[in-house]
């Protein structure tokens, strides 16, 4: 028993040295900027999934996701999101097409499940003050696609025999690892990543990001607006970016990755007219689903109050029979002194 358990711990032991290895090695190869779409970012890591079965299994949990959330119906509004996203795709290693479309959550938040089904949250860009904010969370949930970590974390798990599940495109039901998350179930292992996965997104996407022409620094920008935020009304940082949360280490390397691998250009995309005009109609899409103020006020009730002495001609002559057989209420006058 005991000799099991120190096998146990060796082969534990060399899967960890084989992981980090593998990462510092895809990260110095993967630091060429001006060969982005030329590098396999996947090159020694374990994926048992093929790039086909991987879309297969997008598609079926992109149904999961539009069955039970809702999609907004506004089509500039969507072509413009989709616009961008292609951008910053043909500016990736994606190997694969992408799907982007547009939930109406007021969650600050964004979604790409494996092979290219990509969702942003209406309350993402109505919390981006610039379109290079809303470019930098979208470059960071490419890459993750790009680098293919939902099904390399289920093939991880599958070698280990940890929190493996049986698949939704093999006709299996959901096993473990399951979440609800806005509604709708989607398997943990491609929704929440390891550090090591956040940390190769945050650097991925920074490249991608760059590469589009954006000024990289957006990106971090924006999380510390949303950490800034969350000290103001606690409770936001949780609900934004529930599944990769910008943590202070993560913000830090991200910074010093800017200063040592991105060349300063002398001009950088920050915000462009177009995403004003597409905010200022998301913001009037919202408004609308909402009852107007006037309207709610209009309708109700208005009591009035007749001052002292105050005669109402109307009631000589205009009351009908109805009114004047109705009972009066007469209020007795209190009888106390305020002290």
């Amino acid at each position: 028993m005991r000799g099991n358990r120190v096998i146990l711990t060796v082969v534990f032991s060399l899967g960890f040295f084989v992981f980090a290895r593998q990462e510092i090695i895809a990260k110095q190869k993967n630091s060429d900027i001006e060969n982005i779409g030329n590098r396999n970012v996947n090159a020694r890591q374990i994926n048992f999934m093929s790039l086909e079965k991987e879309i297969a299994l997008g598609r079926q949990l992109a149904q999961e996701v539009e069955r039970t959330s809702k999609l907004l119906r506004d089509q500039e509004i969507s072509e413009y999101v989709n616009r961008l996203g292609q951008n910053i795709v043909r500016n990736s290693d994606a190997k694969v097409p992408f799907v982007i479309k547009v939930l109406e959550s007021d969650e600050i938040n964004a979604m790409a499940l494996p092979g290219g089904f990509f969702y942003v949250n209406s309350g993402l860009i109505l919390a981006a003050n610039e379109e290079a904010e809303l470019a930098g969370v979208m470059a960071h949930e490419i890459a993750h696609v790009a680098a293919r970590h939902g099904t390399e974390q289920y093939s991880k798990g599958q070698l280990f025999n940890i929190a493996s599940i049986p698949l939704i495109f093999l006709g299996g039901p959901i096993g473990y690892g399951i979440r609800q998350a806005a509604g709708f179930l989607i398997p943990l292992q491609f929704l929440q990543f390891s550090r090591g996965a956040e940390r190769e997104a945050d650097f991925l996407g920074l490249q991608y990001l760059y590469k589009t022409g954006y000024d990289p620094t957006a990106y971090i920008s924006f999380f510390e607006k949303v950490q800034a935020q969350d000290k103001k009304k606690p409770g936001l940082l949780a609900k934004a970016f529930s599944t990769h949360p910008p943590t202070e280490d993560r913000i830090t390397k991200s910074q010093k990755e800017i200063q040592e691998l991105l060349a300063e250009r002398q001009e950088y995309v920050l915000n462009t007219s177009e995403f004003d005009h597409i905010k200022a109609r998301l913001t009037a899409y919202e408004n609308a689903k909402k009852p107007a103020v006037d309207d709610l006020k209009s309708q109700r009730p208005v009591l009035k109050r007749k001052t002292s002495g105050e005669v109402d001609d109307s009631d000589e002559s205009t009351d009908s029979p109805v009114d004047q057989d109705r009972p009066k209420l007469t209020r007795k006058q209190a009888n106390w002194k305020r002290n």
